[in-house]
């Protein structure tokens, strides 16, 4: 039996025929690791031209079968076909020789390096035995020109806002001809205008014959850009559906197993004392101007706004992690501007931030350690300044059971967790202490349907036992289903206070834009 490398430079030849043949197939893929099946006896095939969602949990195998199809892992077991013939991908840059490109969820940029060194990262122009610097940045620009981002060559990623990130990401991607695009929740960090021209790239690919595998757990993306959709779940494949024929009710049960009647709960509204107020911040870097923001005990306060309005350094200003220039933040009746987070940690305040990887979590520590990390000082956990490690293993084994942590592994290193389960260690770390005001800054970034509907219930839970909530979100569902009152923000201002009577999409994307000065 032949089987293609890839230590080579061209194509695959043979006899494939896309109008009748899969451009990419799986058959009995499996995938082990020490004490886990990560992928078992999996069948998938993708067609030239179209575009393939996959749909399940976190943790259901997504990940795993993306990363053996763009070569960052080999298979346990099974066949891996592309034009018919059947490959070996032993390193990411093998599969991208063959036109397997990926954009993962979790950024592989260096940041000390510029947009256009990361874009061509592995692949740059040389002149004889030096970089060719002129044709990197002349080809940096056409890719950028065309895909229509507005980036600067020679800005280093470190600078760059995560939205700006995601598209150099997307930027790596299409360097060269691509026969196979994997897209792992791509829109995630983009704003409407950014995920609509994402939309009409994948559009002009699909014509151009590419196949396209996407991940995402927004119906109206599916609906928008599917094909077909296969259903994982527990490393399985449950299904391969119609994307056009199938409805949000019916792949949320094929995808948890159970039908789940209501994805955003009721929550009650019983305001009490005032715990956060926020008047004419102003912060150092310019982002937020004049704004001022109050949240009650006991109720759910949402702050939407497009990528970028400023937003999430409202949560960050409140925390304790953005430098105020002007303006006042008061905490439970006392003034804490400019206080630390360990202080505010300290007062009851918990801030869930966006990017869980590079501030929630210490990736390369275990569950436990992570759970334990904000209490350390807390008497449950250290006695005499020296930690109690059988209180600390009761206690976070007790958390990690309350949000259903899946492996329930605590001393497996964090970055072996699916994305939706790392949140759900952000999520026990906040709740390992006493804390009566949480902020949650875009919670469900990247989490499946059953890990959403789980976070939803503890908002409301927390809610209902009195704590003040300041939800931060992209997602207008989000702010319409749960926020008693909510705030719009435009270019680092609070354009409008809308009361749950008045919430609807409409009123919330009125402020969204610029107005007609007419």
């Amino acid at each position: 039996m032949s089987i293609k490398v890839f230590d080579q430079t061209g194509p695959v030849s043979g006899q494939y025929r896309p109008e009748t043949d899969a451009l990419l197939s799986l058959s009995g893929v499996t995938k082990q690791y020490p004490g886990v099946l990560a992928l078992a006896d999996f069948d998938f095939d993708l067609r030239a031209g179209e575009v393939h969602v996959l749909f399940g949990e976190n943790g259901a195998g997504k990940s795993t079968m993306i990363s053996m199809i763009a070569g960052a892992s080999r298979p346990s077991a099974g066949e891996i076909r592309l034009r018919g013939e059947l490959v070996d991908f032993r390193s990411v840059q093998l599969a991208r020789r063959a036109g397997v490109r990926a954009v993962f969820q979790e950024f592989s940029l260096v940041p000390e390096l510029t947009v256009e060194e990361n874009i061509f990262l592995g692949q740059e122009a040389s002149r004889g035995p030096f970089l060719d610097k002129a044709e990197l940045r002349q080809r940096a620009r056409a890719i950028l020109d065309h895909l229509g981002f507005d980036l600067k060559n020679d800005q280093p990623v470190a600078y760059l806002s995560r939205a700006d990130q995601q598209m150099v990401e997307i930027a790596k991607a299409f360097v060269d001809d691509i026969a196979v695009l994997i897209l792992d929740e791509p829109t995630a960090s983009l704003t409407e205008k950014e995920t609509d021209r994402l939309f009409a790239l994948v559009d002009a690919a699909k014509k151009n014959g590419t196949g396209v595998i996407y991940i995402t757990h927004r119906m109206a993306e599916i609906k928008r850009l599917g094909d077909r959709v296969t259903v994982l779940r527990d490393g399985r494949k449950i299904a391969t559906l119609d994307a056009q024929d199938i409805s949000e009710e019916r792949l949320i049960e094929l995808m948890t197993g159970r039908v789940i009647e209501q994805v955003f709960p009721n929550i009650g509204f019983a305001p009490a004392a005032l715990m956060l107020e926020i008047e004419n911040l102003t912060l150092a870097g310019g982002v937020v101007r004049d704004a001022s923001i109050q949240v009650r005990a006991g109720e759910v306060v949402g702050i939407a706004g497009l990528v970028g309005c400023g937003k999430g350094e409202i949560g960050r200003a409140a925390f304790g992690l953005e430098r105020v220039r002007a303006g006042r933040i008061r905490f439970k009746g006392r003034d804490t501007t400019g206080h630390s987070p360990s202080a505010m940690l300290k007062d009851g305040m918990f801030y869930l931030p966006s990017d869980r990887r590079n501030e929630g979590l210490v990736m390369a520590r275990g569950g436990r350690e992570n759970i334990a990390l904000s209490s350390l000082d807390d008497n449950a956990f250290t006695r005499f300044g020296f930690l109690k490690r059988s209180a600390e293993a009761k206690i976070t084994q007790k958390l990690a059971q309350d949000v259903e942590l899946r492996p329930m592994d605590l001393e497996r290193s964090v970055d072996q967790f699916s994305g939706g389960n790392q949140q759900k260690i952000v999520i026990a770390k906040a709740l390992a202490r006493k804390i009566d005001f949480f902020i949650f800054d875009e919670p469900t970034v990247g989490v499946d349907v059953g890990t959403r509907v789980a976070i939803y219930a503890l908002i409301r839970d927390l809610c209902e036992a009195g704590a003040g909530i300041l939800l931060i979100s992209s997602d207008l569902p989000e702010i319409l289903h749960l926020s008693h009152r909510a705030y719009v923000m435009y270019r680092g201002t609070i354009r409008s206070e809308i009361a749950q009577a008045d919430l609807s999409q409409e009123n919330l994307l009125s402020h969204f834009f610029e107005r007609d000065a007419s």
